[in-house]
């Protein structure tokens, strides 16, 4: 696609093209266990609660779980860059990939309470309907 500001690449626009790049990176991220195993979980947690809690509480899980992934992918192209441009070791480098890091920890923990929160209720929801 062509970058107006710069203007480099393709003409035209091709939404299925777009597509395409979109699930590639995808698949990309989720071939990482560290992610794939995030997923998984996202998508057990997401049953039960559909099914019981309803629109809003499963709402929270996608979106916490789409916060999740892309600050992982965020991450993961960050450190991919800053190895393209220095291989060896550089402290410049290592604080880069430190703040990358620290902000998908973050990421991480809103994902973790959410889930956490959606468990509590799932629990309180079946011992209160014992």
């Amino acid at each position: 696609m062509k970058n107006k500001m710069l203007g480099t690449g393709e003409k035209g626009y091709h939404p299925m093209r777009k597509l395409r790049v979109v699930f590639s990176g995808l698949r990309y991220a989720v071939a990482d266990f560290s992610v794939l195993y995030k997923v998984i979980l996202s998508g057990i947690m997401l049953v039960p609660v559909v099914l019981y809690n309803g629109w809003i509480d499963s709402s929270m899980i996608v979106l916490a779980t789409a916060f999740m992934i892309a600050a992982e992918m965020f991450n993961t192209a960050i450190e991919a860059i800053c190895d393209f441009i220095h291989s060896e070791y550089h402290e410049q480098i290592r604080l880069i990939k430190d703040v990358a890091a620290a902000a998908t920890g973050m990421a991480i923990f809103a994902w973790v309470l959410v889930l956490c929160i959606e468990c509590i209720e799932l629990w309180n929801l079946f011992a209160v309907g014992s």
